[in-house]
């Protein structure tokens, strides 16, 4: 991948990273949020809307050729932040401070300043795709079994 195309596509990865967790300011303070806890309050919807989102950062990234430490540093990122998420109330609290895609895109950036990125390895990448999607179907599918267990407690 040319130097141009990295640059072109790591802007693009900060602008999704920015949407997601920095982009609303609060007025008269440092802090910022973005999409990832207000969707985060949707039941199930929310939480796999973003966990694609953040998931297609690290594919992208793995596409660029950072090693598998560096990935699997991003996994875990993410794996936190999905399951803080499904804990009602308190995971979208969570998700204000935890800023996982910044963390990633931080990662990202940090090893692209050290050099040329090893060439990509296609196995990786598809593997990737097939864990993070398992990783945001699991957690959507934990967060409808669970309101939907709630619910019925609070229906009999």
């Amino acid at each position: 991948m040319s130097n141009i195309k990295k640059v072109a596509k790591i802007k693009k990865l900060r602008r999704i990273s920015k949407v997601l967790d920095n982009a609303i300011a609060i007025p008269g303070t440092k802090l910022r949020f973005g999409l990832d806890p207000i969707l985060g309050l949707l039941p199930g919807g929310g939480d796999t809307i973003t966990g694609g989102l953040s998931a297609y950062i690290v594919v992208e990234a793995a596409k660029m050729g950072l090693p598998r430490e560096i990935i699997g540093q991003m996994i875990v990122n993410i794996l936190i932040d999905s399951f803080a998420g499904t804990i009602p109330v308190l995971g979208d609290l969570f998700d204000f401070g935890w800023k996982s895609n910044v963390k990633n895109i931080e990662l990202l950036e940090k090893h692209l300043d050290l050099g040329e990125p090893e060439k990509s390895n296609p196995l990786l990448v598809f593997g990737l795709i097939l864990l993070l999607t398992m990783i945001v179907l699991g957690f959507a599918a934990l967060t409808f079994f669970s309101v939907r267990f709630f619910w019925n407690l609070i229906s009999q």
